[in-house]
């Protein structure tokens, strides 16, 4: 599709001083017209050594910074694929994921190692002087289509292997058109993304929605509760939309020092990427603070949210996360793809100009997950008469730990590494401060000794701290079905103190 989609360059035209993008962490500021000229010159920089409309994918691996803005919008101008990589991820998961996207170019922080990386160290905040001496644009013809990839984002697959989410312009375009119509968001939004950039929270629902509707984007280099409520209540920043995860809202309610006036600017405090507890939207909703929930995922963009202004309505639909947005069509259908009766859960099925085209290098899961035009999230759900919405369970078995997805197969296979360890299974179970953490029950080899904190050392080695277990439990078996299935439902029953001790678990079920 040949269409432009362009709002810098649209905002440059029509409110060319008003305030685009800050870097926070330096103070550096754009105006629109400013950052068309920055975005053009990376561009033209990127076309001289890439080619026009090359599909080159140039990845990153660096914290949050302004950069990382100039350089999507860049690659989208020059016809290259963005692709930000989680820096958090153990080595040899960041390799993995260099061996499928295949960049041309890798620009990376200076602390962050990156062994053979192609590029120069630091290059993320040398990019712009380098840019300076490029052509002031680059050729037109230089854009990709619409509906070609711009922005390969990674997500952990549910077999161990990452797939890398395709997201066109019109994707992008779409996702944050929906946040903006369900958000309050207009030319005066100011937005601070302290969400990572590596993330679609982050790097659209945060960082794309803002520019798209002509407000002014604030980019921190991460969350940090104090300096964030600091943020969040100087009336010279004048924030009005601030997007998290569950567990970031109780860290700041529970700071010593925390009062609810801070959050008073705030049009809109929208929550998602993990499930948020009922009491604590009532707590903040209670005391004038316009918490909202919400859903989406890296292949859909933003689907769902609450009507930020009827707060009774809110509160009268506790754990709901809203109603479908603007350009969403939603199903809930059975095993046999059938629609299921309103109040019975089942499969959630997207469809909507929001939904990506696919999975990087992954044909076969493509074809399986994006069908007929719907997308099957493999989260089950139900609605209510009123068509709100509740993600009820994971189809599958991945939890969320502090906002991030963790699927137990990765850790499994990380886990199945070592020679002592016999079988393993990991399940999600509460934690105060992450919502979820991990929880690995461990049977280890017939004359092998192994404790607790020698497998949490191993995954530290091979997984991002996050997929780490925080909890190892020692046992002698593993129940099954009778077809050879882990029953983890019932080792979520277990009585265990979590503690590495050996413990009894459940016998084995004879269902299938």
């Amino acid at each position: 599709m040949n269409a432009v989609i362009d709002a810098i360059s649209t905002y440059a035209r029509a409110r060319p001083n008003h305030p685009a993008l800050v870097d926070l962490a330096t103070g550096r500021r754009w105006t629109y017209a400013a950052l068309h000229a920055e975005v053009d010159r990376i561009a033209a920089w990127l076309v001289a050594n890439l080619g026009p409309a090359s599909g080159a994918r140039v990845a990153t691996l660096a914290r949050n910074c302004a950069e990382m803005i100039l350089l999507q919008h860049g690659c989208v101008r020059a016809g290259a694929i963005f692709v930000p990589l989680n820096w958090r991820l153990a080595q040899p998961e960041i390799q993995t994921l260099l061996e499928d996207a295949a960049p041309a170019l890798i620009l990376h922080d200076a602390d962050l190692h990156l062994p053979g990386a192609i590029g120069r160290r630091d290059l993320i905040s040398q990019l712009c002087a380098l840019a300076a001496s490029a052509p002031a644009a680059p050729p037109a013809q230089a854009r990709q289509a619409a509906d070609a990839p711009s922005t390969l984002l990674y997500t952990s697959g549910t077999s161990g292997r990452p797939k890398g989410v395709m997201i066109t312009e019109l994707n992008a375009f779409w996702g944050s058109t929906n946040f903006i119509h369900g958000n309050k968001v207009t030319w005066d939004s100011v937005f601070l993304c302290d969400m990572p950039l590596f993330h679609t929270a982050g790097l659209f629902a945060a960082a794309r929605t803002p520019i798209l509707a002509g407000g002014t984007l604030l980019v921190s280099q991460g969350f940090d509760a104090d300096l964030t409520l600091a943020r969040l209540a100087d009336p010279a920043l004048g924030v009005t939309h601030y997007f998290s995860v569950p567990q970031m809202a109780q860290v700041m309610w529970n700071r010593p020092h925390f009062n609810p006036s801070m959050l008073s600017r705030l049009s809109v405090y929208a929550m998602g990427g993990a499930p948020n507890p009922a009491a604590q939207v009532a707590r903040f909703i209670r005391v004038g603070v316009p918490m909202s929930d919400g859903f989406g995922m890296t292949e859909t963009g933003s689907n769902f949210g609450m009507p930020v202004d009827d707060h009774e309505r809110v509160l009268s639909k506790p754990g709901s996360c809203g109603l479908p947005y603007l350009s969403l069509q939603v199903r809930i259908v059975d095993e046999d793809g059938m629609d299921v009766e309103v109040g019975e859960a089942g499969e959630l099925w997207v469809s909507g100009p929001s939904v990506s085209p696919g999975y990087w290098n992954k044909p076969e899961l493509t074809q399986s997950a994006f069908k007929d035009g719907w997308f099957r999230t493999g989260d089950l759900a139900r609605r209510d008469a009123d068509d709100f919405y509740w993600i009820v369970d994971r189809k599958k078995d991945m939890f969320i730990s502090g906002g991030e997805n963790v699927y137990p197969a990765e850790v499994e296979a990380a886990l199945a590494e070592l020679p002592a360890i016999a079988e393993s299974a990991v399940i999600g179970v509460a934690d105060e401060q992450w919502g979820e953490v991990g929880c690995a029950y461990v049977v280890v080899a017939h004359g092998h000794s192994l404790s607790a904190e020698a497998i949490r050392n191993h995954c530290r080695a091979r997984l991002a701290r996050f997929k780490t277990p925080k909890h190892v439990v020692l046992t002698d078996r593993i129940p099954r079905t009778a077809s050879g299935k882990v029953q983890k439902h019932l080792l979520k029953y277990v009585a265990s103190d979590l503690s590495g001790q050996t413990v009894a678990v459940p016998a084995d079920s004879a269902a299938g």
